[in-house]
């Protein structure tokens, strides 16, 4: 009798890649449905969605704000428009298309997904990045990372 084949194994043929696609696929839907949204329901059109907080209690820019338009900007395929309305979003965009191509290309030649290792100095090294980044964006330097029109 024979033994089954062993996941991803050459016996175990593309309907086990294609399963092992619903990963990675679903982690695009998820990105992708909202990032739609934003690319058909303009946020630079007034009333469309809620004024950040942040803004709205202090005046302050956060390091989210402009964050909206950026995506609907990369949704147009306007890269500088994107980076004019927040940078950090527009490089951790750039960051996650780039993972979720590797793990995909990892997935098609069946090797294991790869999975990032969160230490706490690396949470630590991004945190401070974001908060340097929000800081800056509201101090005369900086001025040029502040989104237009706010």
């Amino acid at each position: 009798m024979n033994a089954p084949a062993a996941p991803g194994s050459a016996a175990s043929g593309p309907a086990t890649r294609a399963g092992r696609l619903l990963r990675p696929l679903a982690a695009l839907t998820a990105v992708a449905l909202p990032t739609a949204f934003v690319g058909v329901v303009d946020p630079n059109a007034p009333g469309h969605y809620p004024v950040c907080p942040v803004l709205r209690a202090t005046g302050w820019w956060c390091p989210g704000c402009g964050g909206l338009r950026c995506v609907h900007a990369l949704t147009r395929g306007d890269v500088l428009a994107a980076a004019h309305d927040n940078l950090l979003v527009t490089v951790l965009a750039a960051a996650l298309a780039v993972l979720w191509l590797g793990w995909v290309v990892r997935v098609v030649r069946g090797r294991p997904g790869w999975r990032p290792r969160w230490t706490a100095r690396r949470v630590g090294v991004l945190v401070v990045l974001v908060l340097l980044f929000g800081v800056l964006r509201n101090l005369p330097v900086g001025a040029g990372l502040a989104p237009p029109g706010v």
